[in-house]
């Protein structure tokens, strides 16, 4: 495989995880216009201007191949709930990374995120046949750090002033990751009752 395929769409009877259009920017402001999305992150968006540059980001990433930006579909409502991607990709180590990850505020704590994580683990391991699959956040995120940990990613280390923050701090990232050879037990010990679910 040279590159990932032009379409994923991947879903379970809770969430729909699709590529991102351009027609989405209609519905975003209203969704990203919130500081607490991006405390933790090297960028936001909090006007025009930064959405307009952060789906640049996004269409150069789909041109390039580094990186696959989805929306989250709320599937009980057919709303927008948020976006995650597959980035850092890197077919010939047969890695990648996922991240890049936020939800709107009604979305956050609802367990939707657990849902996407199960989908893009399930298909990077099974489908795209990658071995290792990593995962990054602030050091200081203590609940992206938890929700890591609870998906059964191992903590590799901490990279020390590592990421230039869009309030002036400079950022400790702390990694995670998952192996294939470790993603059967996870997925059965973690997501076993999501994987149930839609069997």
């Amino acid at each position: 495989m040279h590159s990932l395929p032009n379409h994923i769409q991947l879903q379970d009877k809770r969430v729909l995880l699709r590529p991102y259009q351009p027609s989405d920017l209609e519905s975003l402001p209203a969704l990203v216009f919130d500081e607490d999305i991006w405390r933790f992150m090297p960028n936001r968006i909090s006007n025009q201007q930064e959405l307009q540059a952060w789906a640049q980001t996004v269409e150069q990433g789909f041109a390039h191949g580094t990186r696959y930006t989805f929306m989250i579909v709320d599937r009980a409502t057919g709303r927008l709930a948020g976006s995650t991607s597959y980035g850092n990709i890197s077919l010939p180590d047969r890695r990648l990374e996922i991240g890049w990850t936020w939800l709107s505020r009604g979305y956050r704590g609802t367990g939707l995120n657990r849902h996407c994580k199960f989908l893009l683990l399930s298909y990077a391991f099974e489908q795209l046949k990658m071995e290792r699959v990593e995962l990054k956040t602030d050091v200081l995120n203590l609940r992206s750090r938890r929700a890591m940990q609870k998906i059964g990613a191992t903590e590799e280390g901490v990279l020390r002033s590592h990421t230039q923050m869009h309030d002036g701090r400079r950022r400790d990232t702390i990694y995670y990751s998952i192996l294939l050879p470790e993603w059967q037990a996870i997925k059965q010990r973690v997501f076993n009752n999501l994987a149930a679910q839609d069997a």
